[in-house]
């Protein structure tokens, strides 16, 4: 049984974000229910690598002094299953923005698709997302982007270890994909599409791993709060 001291002096908790959640709501839910449960004003609790809400998985929740290894983490090889949708493109590269712009996708072949994960494997350069929360100028990149504003995005160098092809539906193309750190997924889609000739853009996105934690080992927000409730009233 974990005590306060425990949670001060550091802890790993492993969280399944569920859809819709932000990584911030997940760290506060998990801070507030340490503080609640022990009484306490203050305890340090951060994540290791934000989630989209629209994205579900793996989340590392770090408290006390275990806060100071997050870029530890960070730093780990991801793994990540999703969708593709091929044939749109949205601003976004992804389910938060409408589709702005349809291709065809009769051309498209299974072998096509298997040739095209080639292209993404090794370090490649990739453009973050306009909707991102990178910071030009002091500013996130995703306020420019909801203001209508254009900004230049500078590509990094990112490494892809593996890129799997799960499922074929067109226009769904399910994958797993393994990456270090940097790596958007939502620009993955978005290039392969372009790699097809038509367009693409995340329709799911799921972390599995990270470095050797597994999301088979994380608990839901409100398992981690039951259990630290049920503690308590055993005392």
């Amino acid at each position: 049984m974990l005590t306060e001291q425990d949670y001060k002096d550091g802890q790993i908790v492993l969280i399944d974000k569920p859809l819709q959640w932000t990584s911030f709501q997940v760290v506060n839910k998990v801070r507030w229910r340490i503080r609640k449960t022990f009484g306490i004003k203050k305890i340090k609790v951060g994540h290791a690598g934000t989630l989209d809400p629209l994205a579900s998985g793996l989340l590392i929740i770090c408290t006390g002094k275990f806060t100071k290894r997050i870029q530890e983490f960070m730093g780990q090889t991801k793994e990540y299953t999703g969708t593709i949708t091929l044939g749109a493109t949205t601003p976004s590269y992804d389910l938060e923005t409408e589709v702005d712009q349809t291709f065809p996708i009769d051309h498209i072949s299974t072998e096509n698709i298997q040739q095209a994960t080639k292209g993404f494997i090794g370090e490649i350069e990739q453009y973050p997302p306009v909707f991102s929360a990178l910071k030009k100028d002091g500013k996130r990149l995703y306020e420019y982007a909801r203001e209508g504003e254009e900004v230049t995005v500078v590509a990094r160098k990112i490494t892809i270890s593996e890129f799997e092809i799960t499922r074929i539906e067109l226009p769904e193309v399910d994958f797993r994909v393994v990456c270090g750190k940097g790596t958007y997924i939502r620009s993955l889609a978005h290039d392969f599409g372009k790699a097809l000739q038509s367009g693409g853009h995340l329709s799911a996105l799921r972390r599995t791993k990270i470095g050797s934690f597994d999301v088979t080992d994380a608990i839901s927000p409100e398992i981690f709060e039951n259990q630290l409730r049920a503690e308590i009233e055993t005392l």
